[in-house]
């Protein structure tokens, strides 16, 4: 062989070798790599080469930061701060007298995203317009709420009184979409702040309503079972809009077949994307079943198939109180409401009716025509209840040009800064239920977005 083609075959080795390390990060090592005959074949290249591609694909978190709306991740930012509060709030109203000693809390320390060396004592004190420090006669620092805080809970109390019968309505839906018409009473925990269903959900609660719904027992797990079938509840919110609007007449006499466009809405600087309307017009004309309509003989995969499950996380987004989720919530209802395995992948594709948060390890999808920028457009009175928590917290972070909320922002070098271990911020309130909080990141104001994606989305 010429010393230029030793040359060349070393080159190729060495880039090779570059490549695989790339690929398979630290589960290859460089002693996998030869340069010997055989052993780096252009087509064992070309299938690494596909299986990265595919891997990253697959990955939420490798978005581009073009395609954040910064609006939206305002909303985000400043809901963790709320969250990281109503934590605290959480435990003390699970106390007897609603007091705690201050090191009994440092035990939620992972609850409420505080990483270490800041102390749950400074975290505390930062908000004294919620919470008060005493200590007792031996000295034991104790926190509490303070009398402006204890008239919020019992605010909070009437409300979530005053929303019981839209929750169940809500709840009594959520069991009219499912295929079975039951679903277990753990995962539908995971939607009690989110939908605004009292505090004894689990206890109490779901026995009240025997006319709608009833606890069964099957093996070792209860679930919640349909007991009454309500025409005029078999109605989506696009339908009602539709209606209200003069668009149709009347929804049909029974769940089926329908028409109808969502609502869709970009980043003001995404207009370039109605270039590409032939696309989104073909697949918003598309016909599609019904949430309420009986769904099992769909082929998963098929166009009917995703746009139902589309109208399925419209309809269930449309319940919340905020108009977003946490992305699991939504994944854990796959097999009850016949949705994709790849839910994620689906709400990231249409991504003109949602948007998704990456921020922190538990992500968030919104509903995007319920927001105009980063405030909500109808605010019920347990959203405004929230949002009086969060205009007497005193974290404040560091400005990042965040207009909304006395620019509540969380920041490394801040006091309130995020969980950064691998394991999820969650806590025990109830049997079963779960408190989740936000990880702590950075801000992006970018919210410009990939137009060639959007052509992409709808091609069939």
């Amino acid at each position: 062989m010429s010393g230029r083609g030793a040359s060349d075959v070393l080159r190729l080795a060495s880039v090779g070798r570059r490549l695989l390390l790339h690929v398979f990060d630290d589960s290859v090592s460089c002693s996998t790599v030869s340069t010997g005959r055989g052993a780096f074949s252009p087509d064992w290249l070309h299938s690494a080469l596909q299986k990265r591609s595919m891997a990253k694909s697959r990955r939420v978190q490798d978005r581009s930061k073009k395609k954040r709306v910064h609006d939206l991740e305002v909303v985000t930012e400043c809901w963790k701060v709320a969250s990281k509060v109503l934590v605290i709030m959480e435990v003390l109203k699970k106390e007897p007298e609603q007091v705690i000693p201050l090191k009994r809390l440092e035990q939620y320390r992972q609850q409420i995203s505080l990483s270490k060396p800041h102390k749950v004592e400074d975290f505390i004190r930062k908000s004294p317009k919620l919470f008060e420090i005493y200590r007792d006669k031996k000295g034991v620092l104790w926190c509490g709420l303070t009398e402006q805080a204890e008239e919020l809970v019992e605010e909070e109390a009437r409300l979530l009184e005053e929303h019981s019968e839209k929750a169940v309505e809500h709840v009594t839906r959520l069991l009219m979409m499912s295929v079975d018409k039951r679903l277990p009473v753990d995962k539908i925990i995971h939607f009690r702040r989110d939908m605004g269903l009292p505090y004894d959900f689990r206890t109490k609660w779901i026995h009240m309503f025997p006319e709608h719904f009833k606890v069964r027992r099957i093996e070792d797990d209860e679930y919640l079972q349909l007991t009454a079938w309500n025409p005029s509840w078999a109605v989506t919110e696009l339908e009602k809009k539709a209606v209200a609007t003069g668009i149709i007449s009347e929804p049909p006499g029974e769940p089926g077949v329908l028409c109808l466009p969502f609502p869709m809405k970009f980043p003001p600087n995404y207009g370039k994307v109605f270039r590409h309307g032939g696309r989104i017009e073909h697949f918003q004309k598309r016909s599609y079943l019904s949430p309420y309509a009986e769904a099992r003989g769909l082929m998963p995969g098929s166009q009917e198939f995703d746009k139902r499950a589309v109208a399925i996380m419209h309809e269930i987004l449309s319940f919340t109180i905020e108009k977003r989720l946490v992305t699991d919530h939504l994944t854990h209802f796959r097999r009850e409401f016949v949705m994709p395995q790849k839910l994620m992948r689906l709400l990231l594709k249409h991504f003109g009716i949602f948007y998704v948060s990456e921020r922190g390890k538990r992500f968030s999808v919104f509903l995007t025509e319920a927001y105009d920028r980063s405030e909500l457009i109808d605010k019920c009175p347990l959203v405004l209840w929230k949002e009086k928590i969060l205009r007497l917290t005193g974290y404040r972070g560091r400005r990042k040009r965040i207009n909304n909320y006395s620019d509540f922002s969380d920041s490394k070098d801040d006091l309130i800064e995020g969980n950064h271990d691998n394991r999820s911020s969650l806590m025990e309130v109830e049997d079963g239920e779960i408190f989740g909080t936000m990880d702590d990141s950075s801000i992006i104001d970018e919210s410009e977005m990939d137009v060639g994606e959007v052509k992409e989305a709808y091609e069939d």
